[in-house]
């Protein structure tokens, strides 16, 4: 931001690596992440649902379903309505498993994000279809999931997690 966004004066500057500060005014502007979700969600065989990703940043490199937090709305219901519009899949059941903070690229712009990883149990698993962000879906065998592949370094190191700490 070049311009303080209280007053539209372009005394707007860095006050320190968290803040920006308007000298003419007083307003102090605090950056914070913005909210994301990621679904881990495992069928009966302990197989990972993937995404190959249909949009930059990373397009055509794996994913797993998850966006952003939308206003008014709890994270518990971000990944369930993220999952439903990626993957035509209903949610019956979050569990919250940990977070990561995040660099992620939108339209040149890089955004703080703070990535909330939920293991999500879905009403029938077989029945979903690549939409919105995801321009193709597959089940990985757990065992042959490779972090590296995936386009996203919140996702990569989250998975690492995930299989290290949440394997059966």
């Amino acid at each position: 931001f070049r311009y303080c966004p209280k007053c539209g004066s372009n005394q707007f500057v860095e006050h320190n690596g968290k803040s920006k500060h308007c000298d003419a005014c007083g307003f102090t502007y605090y950056f914070n992440p913005s909210a994301a979700t990621v679904a881990l969600i495992l069928n009966e065989r302990d197989e990972l649902l993937v995404a190959r990703r249909a949009k930059e940043p990373a397009m055509g490199t794996l994913d797993l379903p998850g966006g952003f937090i939308d206003m008014y709305e709890t994270a518990e219901q971000g990944v369930a309505r993220e999952v439903a519009e990626e993957t035509g899949l209903q949610v019956t059941e979050t569990r919250y498993l940990f977070s990561l903070p995040n660099l992620y690229m939108y339209s040149g712009f890089c955004v703080h994000t703070m990535d909330l990883f939920f293991r999500c149990t879905v009403e029938d698993a077989t029945r979903y279809q690549a939409m919105d962000d995801a321009a193709a879906l597959s089940f990985i065998p757990l065992s042959e999931v490779r972090p590296e592949l995936f386009g996203l370094t919140s996702i990569r190191s989250g998975l690492e997690r995930f299989l290290k700490e949440y394997r059966h």
